[in-house]
């Protein structure tokens, strides 16, 4: 099987045109800026990207986007990883969008997938709870029927970007069976709607995600994707395809690291010569870049193969432990380069600090995905 991971020349215009807008409108004070926020974002760097078509990259031109393949969203998500540029653009124009892609009817994705495009929505995903895991065991908040709607009551821990969300896709179990992937349905929340409350979980390192409390929140069947209450397998497909995008966001981190600390230990002197040239610090230099290697080649073998129609579990399922893995070694790795002038909260490490440790288990750690690959090699 021939691998052609080379990026077509939209793809090549894309990562320049991202490069012009993360030096432009998104610079190291901006970032700085968005760390202590709630929602990360701006009104006005919303905007920016809704205009620029970044919130619909993935989404078919029929609903709005501009259908890029997964490998575009992947060189978009890498370069918005060099900042790191905080925000709600993967929980929604990513993650969002694919559920409602993969489980939405036809109505749904009309109603709801042009104003992801347009910036009017903004969707994040509420599946961990508690009793945490990625497993539908875990799957405890409730969706009862009521005279031909829904009552959802329960908690979702871990929820990312809720603040920032207008709406909040909901994993809820709406019936006990024997296989627990069954009488699962995903239910699109108004993040307003009464009986909904969200609070930001505290903790420098956890980023930027919230409990989200259900206390008898009615929704409609309507609200319901798909129409009914098998929606753990589209969510799966979904989140197998988002993946490989996120991991593409921490190569772009684990580059910018690098990149920055090479440049120090090239410009920093100490007994009279650049600390670049100490063997321990060259040591440093070279296991980031394996780290960052192994983690983009794995990350656009995945992109790719979901874009070509290839079986991809797999090698989605490595790419995002070779990338947590090594976005978390190589921010460890650049601390040790920069010494103690790095752990300041106002220095660019530890913006990829916070981000590197929040996003390790998001979406599943690398001992999950461990699992789940050993299931391949002793069925």
């Amino acid at each position: 099987m021939a691998i052609n991971l080379r990026l077509s020349e939209s793809e090549e215009m894309l990562r320049t045109t991202a490069q012009d807008f993360m030096q432009r409108d998104a610079p190291k004070g901006v970032v700085q800026a968005l760390q202590v926020t709630d929602t990360g974002c701006t009104d006005e760097l919303w905007k920016k990207m809704a205009d620029m078509g970044w919130l619909g990259v993935i989404i078919p031109e029929e609903y709005g986007g501009t259908g890029n393949p997964l490998t575009s969203a992947g060189v978009l998500f890498e370069v918005l990883g060099r900042g790191p540029l905080p925000g709600p653009y993967f929980s929604s124009a990513i993650l969002g969008a694919l559920i409602v892609m993969e489980a939405g009817t036809e109505e749904q994705k009309k109603g709801i997938l042009p104003d992801v495009v347009s910036g009017q929505k903004i969707l994040t995903m509420a599946l961990t709870e508690p009793e945490y895991s990625w497993e539908p065991s875990s799957v405890q908040v409730t969706a009862t029927a009521s005279d031909g709607d829904f009552v959802l009551n329960g908690t979702k821990l871990f929820v990312s970007d809720a603040a920032a969300a207008t709406d909040i896709i909901v994993v809820a179990r709406t019936g006990k069976k024997a296989d627990p992937s069954k009488g699962i349905g995903l239910f699109v929340v108004d993040s307003k709607a009464a009986g909904v409350s969200i609070r930001r979980l505290p903790g420098f390192l956890t980023g930027r995600i919230f409990e989200v409390k259900l206390d008898s929140v009615k929704v409609p069947k309507s609200a319901m994707l798909g129409g009914n209450t098998e929606g753990w397998e589209a969510l799966q497909n979904a989140i197998e395809k988002a993946i490989p995008v996120l991991c593409a966001y921490k190569v772009g981190g684990s580059q910018a690291l690098m990149d920055m600390a090479l440049e120090h230990t090239r410009t920093r002197e100490q007994f009279g010569q650049a600390v670049g040239r100490f063997q321990r610090v060259q040591d440093m230099i070279i296991e980031m870049v394996t780290h960052i290697d192994g983690a983009r080649w794995a990350t656009y073998e995945a992109l790719w193969k979901l874009d070509t129609g290839r079986p991809a579990t797999q090698s989605v399922h490595l790419a995002k432990v070779v990338a947590s893995e090594g976005y978390f070694e190589v921010v460890t790795l650049a601390h040790r380069a920069f010494s103690g002038i790095s752990y300041s909260i106002e220095h660019p490490v530890s913006f990829h600090t916070r981000a590197s440790r929040a996003l390790y288990t998001f979406l599943g750690d690398p001992p999950y995905h461990r699992q789940q690959l050993a299931k391949f090699l002793v069925p």
